[in-house]
């Protein structure tokens, strides 16, 4: 019941939702001890409503925003909070006391003081607010940006201003129990002192040498830079928050390029999302901004998503432009029509080319190329299981996708199923489990199966801790679990010392890299995943989320995998190793395997997954594998060779298309001069 309630509530856990009701159910209350009147239960009441209002705000909830959207916002809260004091002095007959006018006085002036603080703290963020903003970018030398105002000032600043009011309301509140004025006019003092001097620190931060140069000088500088750095690829993005992930995976591959890279951005929340790189980053939201940058040395413009902005930067002619898709699967999305706006598709292997020959959507055989996937280098090749481990099984099924076909992902219809036969398998496995990130995020049923499947594997964890049947190595354990904490605490003074800008404008002046620094954090990276794995035992049932760790990590832990049509699936038989799709709309097997390339080295599941047993079979005994010979040849035709490397086979890709880039400018140059010539003569 609780977790309904979580889930319909939209809040994040327990703890947020009694928060949610305790707010919510203080008001009334506040106004019943108004109308009593009592004084102390009026204090307590109102005590409950700052603490869980502020609670609410620490943990972001959804809560608050919706109530802003019914007019019960931050600012409403609070000045209900203050009319219903008001009330209860005239109903404590202290109408005519002179603490019921000094109330009365200083919640005007206080609110007065709102309009001047929000004032201020907009224009602020507005002046600092840059037409770019970069990464790995030296714009310090060529322009003057200004320290940020202290965090303390800007962070949450409408909640602090409002907060102001509770020495006032403490105040008053005393002089109401005690009969005695003194106490309130001394509350009454402190808030409107406390309330004009955040207003009086926040004004400097709004004229002279306090605020950023203007858009013009900033571009200029931007322009000078890319002038002097020539970048000749690019990796352009935009997105959702949420789509982060698929920038983050070509950062790698950017970074070994044999030409000068640069990334180019089009929202903020993508680049305050973007994983630690070496690569310049700008990120330009402005489509004007964007199209009059000095991009005149770029030759290959590389994209990772199909998207509208992307026309910005396709309608330059002087760069070649290429789809590079951010995974390589058997869905829609993998032979978008749209992809035919661009000079070349780059597929993985075979099986991209002959995956738009076959939708004939207006993609060339010709502007194909092939060329691997670079990402996929951190993949292991399957050995078998180790001896003396049990084989681990990962679950990692997709989101319900845009459309929420029931067809797009087994957690709805299969995942229960799926995870229970795992769990009850003879001899055991271990089962990890590691959902798409998106999941829930357009049916909530898709949440709801997400939970249900998360709470068979932690239960069924929590029984095999307890069987004396399992045993664990205490020390090992132990002495893993201190590496990880070790390796965590070294990561944080790394963090730390990174230098968490107080805004985007200081992290636009500040934001070059320190190359030592994100080697060590590579590095220690690897460590911890290492340390991570060794943490429990190889026995023990996982639940996955988050970013770390990452999918590759699991893939390398696991000896199978149950998935869904995806890149995921793709990318796992980079491998080798057994693994299953779930058959979620029940084409049957043949039409199944008809559709969707990646699954014809597959174990095919029904929604009932009682084809499990096929998997679990392949794991125990590989020499009686009836599929590997399949996987192997599946694992070319999708991904193509394995020599030369895919870096390799990718930046050869890069080479040529800048060469043709290049023939292009040089005729348009020639026949330009040409016409001139013509023209004069």
């Amino acid at each position: 019941m609780i977790s309904t309630a979580i889930r319909v509530a939209r809040v994040g856990s327990a703890a947020e939702l009694a928060a949610a009701v305790l707010m919510l159910a203080g008001f009334p209350a506040i106004m019943v001890a108004a109308l009593v009147p009592s004084v102390p239960a009026f204090a307590a009441a109102t005590a409950v409503t700052y603490l869980a209002d502020h609670y609410l705000h620490r943990q972001g909830s959804y809560l608050i925003n919706r109530l802003s959207k019914v007019r019960a916002g931050l600012s409403i809260r609070f000045l209900i909070r203050q009319l219903l004091l008001i009330l209860l002095l005239a109903r404590l007959d202290l109408s005519e006391n002179l603490i019921f006018y000094g109330a009365t006085a200083c919640f005007i002036a206080f609110y007065g003081l709102q309009a001047p603080h929000g004032a201020l703290v907009t224009l602020i963020r507005n002046r600092r607010r840059l037409p770019v903003a970069t990464r790995n970018v030296d714009l310090a030398s060529r322009i003057r940006i200004p320290d940020a105002p202290p965090m303390g000032l800007l962070n949450r600043s409408a909640e602090k201003m409002l907060h102001l009011d509770l020495a006032a309301v403490v105040g008053i509140l005393v002089a109401a129990a005690t009969d005695t004025a003194l106490p309130g006019f001394i509350g009454i003092g402190v808030t409107i002192v406390l309330g004009t001097l955040y207003v009086l620190a926040l004004t400097p931060y709004v004229r002279g040498r306090k605020i950023p140069p203007n858009a013009d000088k900033v571009l200029a500088a931007v322009d000078e830079w890319l002038r002097e750095y020539k970048p000749e690829t690019v990796l352009y993005f935009s997105g959702s928050k949420d789509s982060a992930y698929q920038v983050n995976m070509w950062l790698e591959t950017m970074e070994q390029l044999d030409s000068r890279p640069l990334i180019i951005l089009r929202e903020r929340v993508i680049l305050q999302n973007l994983a630690p790189t070496t690569v310049p980053v700008i990120c330009v939201p402005g489509g004007v901004h964007l199209m009059n940058m000095d991009l005149s040395t770029v030759r290959v413009a590389l994209y990772a998503a199909n998207v509208g902005k992307n026309i910005h930067l396709l309608r330059v002619p002087t760069m070649k432009h290429v789809f590079i898709g951010h995974g390589d699967s058997d869905k829609l999305a993998s032979v978008n029509p749209f992809s035919k706006a661009y000079d070349e598709v780059w597929t993985a292997g075979r099986a991209g080319r002959d995956r738009y020959a076959i939708a004939d959507v207006g993609v060339r055989d010709e502007d194909i190329v092939e060329v691997g996937r670079p990402q996929l280098a951190p993949i292991q090749t399957w050995q078998g299981v180790p001896e003396g481990r049990m084989p681990t099984v990962l679950y990692a099924p997709t989101w319900e996708g845009w459309d929420g076909n029931p067809g797009n992902t087994s957690l709805m219809l299969a995942g229960e199923n799926i995870v229970r036969q795992l769990l009850a398998a003879d001899p055991p496995v271990r089962v990890l489990y590691k959902p798409h990130p998106f999941t829930g995020t357009v049916l909530p049923k898709a949440g709801a199966a997400h939970l249900k499947v998360s709470a068979l594997i932690e239960k069924a964890a929590a029984e095999r801790a307890a069987d004396p049947r399992f045993q664990a190595d205490a020390t090992g354990l132990a002495a893993a679990k201190a590496e990880l904490a070790r390796i965590e605490a070294r990561l944080a003074v790394l963090a730390g010392s990174g230098g968490e800008k107080g805004d985007e404008a200081e992290a636009t002046r500040d934001g070059v890299v320190d190359v030592a620094r994100y080697e060590e954090i590579a590095r220690l990276r690897g460590e911890w995943n290492d340390a991570y794995w060794r943490a429990f035992p190889t026995w023990e049932h996982r639940v996955i989320t988050g970013a770390e760790p990452r999918l590759y990590d699991c893939f390398n832990v696991s000896d199978a995998m149950v998935s869904d049509i995806s890149s995921v699936v793709s990318d796992f038989i980079a491998s080798g190793k057994p693994y299953a799709v779930t058959d979620s709309a029940e084409l049957g097997v043949e039409e199944f395997k008809r559709q969707n390339t990646a699954v014809r080295a597959a174990t095919i599941l029904s929604n009932g997954a009682g084809e499990l047993g096929e998997l679990l079979d392949a794991v125990r005994d590989p020499a009686a594998d009836p599929l590997a010979e399949d996987r192997t040849e599946l694992k070319q035709y999708l991904l193509g060779p394995d020599e030369p490397t895919s870096i390799e086979q990718f930046n050869t890709a890069v080479a040529n298309l800048a060469i043709k880039a290049e023939a292009r400018n040089v005729g348009q140059e020639s026949r330009a001069a040409a016409s001139a010539a013509e023209t004069v003569v």
